[in-house]
């Protein structure tokens, strides 16, 4: 995959390293970068060779400052010469679903993500790594759900999934409202981030060792796993036990299992074909 403002690599077997390439502009976003995004999940999410996903933003300074304000502004500016107020809602509607689509390709890419955020982590970084399955951060971080600064509610994510990541609605409703700063020791304590490392690089080895490990897994169990924790999450416990004898009833008729305990009994390492 060749992309303009995202970059790929595969630092180890089965991992793949998606970073946001725009480390002069903060990695703010403009359309053809969430577009790419969305497009990049997609295509990994079925692709054999890789089993786990590494998420990052290119540079020192930024995961990403969020939207690109002059992006943003050309494209209010198409919306404002369109000549009535059912033509700019459409055509903003459109907007919006396509950003959104972008993010929710992360969310439902098959393979687990790990989001490595660092710096700036603003606006649209809260809604990229809400989608991701494991947050993790340097300690210089600094988050903030930013849009009712720029006289909007968050549109892409961040309002629908920070309350089922966050067990305090009231701490989500305080940082969504004021748009205040939050650094790294806030966001784990929260639960927004699980673990804080001392700085980018040290973020980036620990999430690309998770990646690793993950990717060491069955890919059966891996995706099967991925896949019950957001139904989980969306529905009672009831229905996910239900859903996870169905799922379960056929998954575990999989190779994975026997080469799993084989490799148990005999103390070596399984080897799992791609799924």
């Amino acid at each position: 995959m060749s992309f303009q403002y995202l970059r790929i690599t595969k630092p180890s077997e089965y991992v793949a390293h998606v970073e946001l390439n725009r480390p002069d502009k903060l990695n703010a976003f403009i359309p053809a970068l969430w577009v790419e995004l969305g497009l990049a999940f997609k295509q990994l999410s079925t692709d054999s060779d890789v089993r786990a996903i590494v998420l990052s933003g290119a540079g020192d300074r930024a995961f990403t400052a969020g939207l690109d304000v002059v992006s943003a502004a050309e494209w209010m500016g198409e919306m404002a010469n369109l000549p009535d107020v059912a033509r700019r809602t459409v055509y903003m509607r459109r907007h919006i679903l396509g950003m959104q689509d972008s993010l929710t390709a992360i969310e439902k890419c098959e393979k687990p993500v790990i989001c490595v955020l660092h710096g700036v982590s603003l606006g649209m970084a809260i809604d990229v790594a809400c989608c991701a399955d494991v947050r993790i951060c340097s300690s210089d971080t600094r988050f903030a759900v930013k849009e009712v600064d720029i006289g909007l509610a968050a549109d892409l994510g961040s309002l629908a999934r920070l309350p089922h990541i966050v067990a305090s609605q009231s701490w989500v409703a305080e940082v969504s409202l004021t748009a205040r700063d939050f650094l790294a020791p806030e966001a784990q304590a929260v639960g927004f981030v699980s673990r804080v490392l001392p700085n980018k690089a040290a973020a980036l080895a620990y999430g690309l060792d998770m990646a690793a490990l993950i990717a060491s897994k069955s890919p059966v169990a891996v995706q099967g796993t991925k896949e019950l924790l957001n139904h989980g999450r969306d529905h009672t416990v009831e229905d996910t036990l239900k859903y996870t004898a169905v799922w379960n009833a056929s998954a575990i008729q999989c190779d994975d299992v026997q080469a799993a305990l084989m490799s148990g009994m005999q103390k070596t390492k399984p080897h799992f074909t791609k799924l």
